[in-house]
């Protein structure tokens, strides 16, 4: 009821973002917003009515408010209760459109749209991946990256989405699996211990313990080993330069990425793609 609908083809538009505590017991205010809410619950208890349902947030809880609709509080909100909250703008559909599967492969180039119903409310999510992504969220809106508003809503996109799909994906990943799912997301970055901790939030030491013991390979060397994957890839389908695709895949000394590349393929990148050629 009154969900909000995520498309791969449109990104949300931030419009803000906090964490606050409150100071002294109040309501929530009593509005109409022509911009969706995200309201995160990390202690006390959060009272908030959207037309005519009435919700409580505790600690570890979720809650989205849609735009459009009246929003305002029916009991107090205690002092000292903290929250997150996140604004923003989504273009999206009145309802959820069909499924229409494909009939075979695509022919002509058309986007190739997804929707998914974002739930309403999410609860025990205390310590999880989604509460310490939408705390490095809004730690990252604070940030002096002079990438961000070019990269914020692409990160809101990725944050919704983690959201969107909770429960509707495997749960029984192991942690060398989201190691390296993280790691694949990130091929084209050098490799990076201390993100890897941020991310996790465990200490590099007991994760590269793990993942060894699970794979038998180090963190850095499987990630080398997507990265020149990767660059083989680019090579043949690509007239790129191979500075072009070093720099691509993040390596910015262009001799470490032609010796790391050897390591691998037993070749250098110009060799590797004069090969792959003459097999056409």
């Amino acid at each position: 009821m009154n969900e909000i609908i995520l498309c791969n083809t449109l990104f949300p538009v931030l419009n803000g973002c906090d964490q606050c505590t409150a100071q002294e017991a109040f309501y929530h205010a009593d509005r109409i917003l022509d911009f969706h809410v995200l309201i995160y619950c990390l202690e006390g208890t959060l009272y908030v009515s959207e037309e005519d349902s009435d919700y409580e947030i505790h600690a570890g809880e979720l809650l989205f408010l849609k735009k459009g609709l009246h929003h305002f509080g029916k009991k107090k909100i205690a002092k000292g209760t903290k929250w997150c909250f996140i604004h923003f703008y989504l273009e999206e559909p009145d309802s959820l459109p069909p499924y229409v599967p494909e009939p075979g492969p695509l022919i002509q180039y058309e986007p190739v749209r997804s929707y998914i119903a974002v739930e309403k409310k999410l609860s025990g999510l205390s310590e999880s991946e989604i509460e310490h992504s939408i705390l490095l969220f809004i730690d990252y809106f604070y940030s002096e990256d002079p990438m961000k508003k070019w990269k914020i809503n692409e990160k809101l996109f990725d944050l919704l989405s983690l959201i969107a799909f909770h429960d509707k994906l495997p749960q029984n990943l192991s942690l060398s699996d989201k190691i390296c799912e993280y790691l694949r997301k990130h091929l084209c970055e050098p490799f990076c211990a201390a993100a890897l901790e941020q991310h996790f939030f465990l200490s590099y030491k007991y994760m590269s313990a793990v993942f060894k013991k699970e794979t038998g390979q180090t963190m850095q060397k499987y990630h080398t080993e997507l990265r020149i994957r990767k660059a083989c890839k680019l090579l043949k389908a690509t007239m790129l330069p191979v500075g072009s695709i070093g720099r691509e895949l993040g390596y910015t000394d262009m001799l470490y990425f032609s010796r790391c590349f050897h390591q691998y393929t037993g070749l250098s990148p110009s060799a590797y793609r004069s090969q792959a050629f003459e097999k056409y």
